[in-house]
């Protein structure tokens, strides 16, 4: 590969059979094994996702979906200086200078987000440098974040005039409260890596963000997966404002695990002091 890639993620990469590369080389995606990777490729601008990256994003996520050899998610950014700066600004005069153009773009973006917040697999942020906006957005429908030291996290729609939307804030909400979400929203502040980890922000804070997010991905994709799925869904019901049709699903989850051939192969490898190897069934 001739892309300038940093020597962890060259190497990950290297090692996949294909390398999907979507805008222009500005979003690539892989897989090795079990882990799908996603990586924003646009260092120049610290990673700024533009629109083609916004539309690319769905369709590299339903592939990850369909594939059953994928067990995780893996979003990160390339550069080690930012996993993404937010939406790429300098579009902004093209397709969000009023309602009317921004429509479709804002259609795309929404695709994109929706796409990450109903991804049927487990996901994991890996946060270097700056996660601004709308990469924030993006790093707070992963499941799990890790992030390094010199990490910076914040919310700049004040600052631009903007409005976040409702969704990502209810996101935001989520995870660290109302308070601290009107400090990131109110001030526009950049937090950084240990600040965000303080408030919730952050589940992990490592050394080296891209070893600990790799060990944590090889670590779930250990697991059974349709037990995963089903720790997975039933956060997500618990974090639903609606009800039952969520607990039928969750329901409905927890009678396949019992009856499912990784069930009987956690219980045999436990009794036999083994680990265990899970197929998903």
């Amino acid at each position: 590969m001739d892309l300038a890639l940093s020597d962890k993620y060259m190497q990950f990469l290297d090692e996949m059979d294909t390398v999907g590369r979507f805008a222009d080389g500005k979003l690539l995606a892989g897989k090795l094994g079990s882990i799908g990777l996603m990586l924003f490729n646009h260092p120049a601008k610290h990673n700024a996702v533009t629109l083609d990256m916004w539309r690319a994003i769905a369709s590299v996520l339903t592939d990850f979906e369909r594939d059953r050899t994928v067990r995780v998610a893996v979003y990160a950014g390339e550069g080690g200086k930012a996993f993404a700066s937010g939406a790429d600004i300098s579009e902004f005069e093209q397709h969000r200078v009023d309602s009317a153009p921004s429509e479709p773009y804002t259609r795309i973006v929404t695709e994109a987000r929706t796409k990450l917040a109903s991804f049927a697999k487990p996901s994991i942020a890996c946060l270097q440098g700056y996660c601004l906006g709308g990469g924030l957005a993006i790093a707070m429908e992963a499941d799990l974040r890790v992030a390094s030291a010199d990490a910076w996290l914040g919310v700049p729609a004040a600052r631009l005039g903007i409005a976040y939307n409702a969704h990502s804030i209810r996101r935001l909400v989520s995870l660290v409260g109302p308070s601290h979400a009107r400090l990131l929203l109110y001030t526009a502040r950049r937090f950084s890596g240990q600040e965000a980890f303080e408030m919730g922000l952050v589940d992990l804070i490592a050394h080296d963000a891209v070893e600990e997010t790799l060990k944590l991905a090889r670590t779930i994709a250990e697991n059974a997966p349709l037990s995963v799925l089903a720790s997975k869904m039933a956060v997500q019901q618990a974090l639903s404002a609606t009800g039952s049709p969520e607990c039928d699903v969750v329901e409905e989850f927890s009678r396949r695990c019992l009856v499912s051939a990784d069930f009987r192969e956690g219980r045999l490898a436990f009794l036999e002091k083994r680990n265990p190897t899970f197929t998903g069934n």
